[in-house]
């Protein structure tokens, strides 16, 4: 049987018609998981301010102003970037999670609400934790060389989260399986993450029309929107595997 992106795009949507509520439920539950995440772990808004001080104009580059920076100025933003990356790193797991146990659960007939789908997850999001820290690390690894590399290594690790899932397999048996079966179906997965990373630009650009929100709401509805594109192309990336399956 052959495989084509046009079926699995039909596919895609067909699945995300008939289970819209519940997957937009879970983006907007791992948002706002997200949001509080960050706001617990950043450094209070007066412990914040210190970084606004000393600032001489923008024609430092970014390396140059964190140099010029004090220790303490330094440790603030440290942990401001922590808090920014682990927040992240919680509500991208939660959301794969969700959407890996919510795809099978629906396909076999099951009423699956999004909380279901994240709780029935928990025995696999420790390792589902770790896939991301490391698909997210080597992606920024191989963006901060070249954007083509960066792109390569996102549609190369794209089936990992789906084969831990559905294999039961550890963390780099994953990837390396993965890097195997994209290699062979890059004309099929790499539109669609190359979709998908297109989106998630134009999001970061819309955001500022999010300002006359409040700031926290903003963030909630942009993580929202964001989960919600990185769901569709989980929906893609599962129907393609079970097809090569």
């Amino acid at each position: 049987m052959s495989i084509t992106a046009s079926s699995l795009y039909r596919d895609t949507g067909n699945f995300l018609r008939h289970q819209l509520i519940t997957i937009f439920l879970m983006a907007l539950l791992t948002s706002f998981i997200t949001v509080i995440i960050g706001l617990a772990l950043t450094p209070a808004a007066e412990q914040m301010s210190i970084l606004s001080v000393g600032e001489s104009g923008s024609t430092l580059s970014l390396f140059e102003m964190v140099q010029n920076m004090t220790p303490e100025q330094q440790h603030v933003l440290l942990r401001a970037s922590a808090a920014g990356t682990v927040a992240s790193l919680v509500g991208n797991t939660l959301l794969l999670g969700g959407m890996l146990y919510l795809i099978p659960l629906v396909s076999s007939g099951q009423r699956v609400s999004a909380l279901r789908a994240i709780g029935a997850s928990a025995p696999l999001l420790p390792r589902l934790l770790l896939l991301t820290f490391l698909i997210t690390l080597i992606a920024q690894l191989g963006f901060m060389a070249l954007l083509i590399p960066g792109v390569a290594l996102c549609i190369l690790l794209s089936l990992s989260p789906v084969i831990l899932a559905t294999e039961k397999k550890g963390v780099f048996s994953a990837i390396r399986a993965s890097i195997r079966l994209v290699w062979r179906q890059a004309k099929i997965v790499a539109p669609a993450v190359i979709l998908w990373l297109l989106a998630k630009i134009i999001l970061l650009l819309l955001a500022s029309s999010f300002t006359v929100l409040p700031a926290n709401v903003a963030s909630v509805l942009l993580n929202a929107i964001s989960n919600l594109v990185s769901a569709i192309l989980i929906i893609y990336l599962f129907r393609l595997y079970m097809l090569l399956r």
